[in-house]
């Protein structure tokens, strides 16, 4: 089973290719707050403190690929 959705793997991925919250929304035409909303589910169901430690945890559970 896949944790995360569609749209928080794309944005994770954009979040690991070094995109800011803006760049993120520009690419995706979807608002800043919306990519933040995204970003606050995923560190939620992780049940860590931010979003380095998501994107560890992610790539550890083999969600997220370098």
């Amino acid at each position: 089973m896949k944790l995360l959705t569609l749209r928080e793997k794309e944005i994770f991925n954009l979040l690991l290719k070094k995109l800011t919250t803006k760049d993120i929304s520009i690419q995706l035409n979807i608002s800043e707050k919306t990519v933040r909303n995204h970003i606050s589910n995923v560190i939620q169901k992780l049940g860590v403190k931010g979003r380095t430690q998501a994107i560890l945890e992610l790539i550890k559970i083999k969600e997220l690929e370098i």
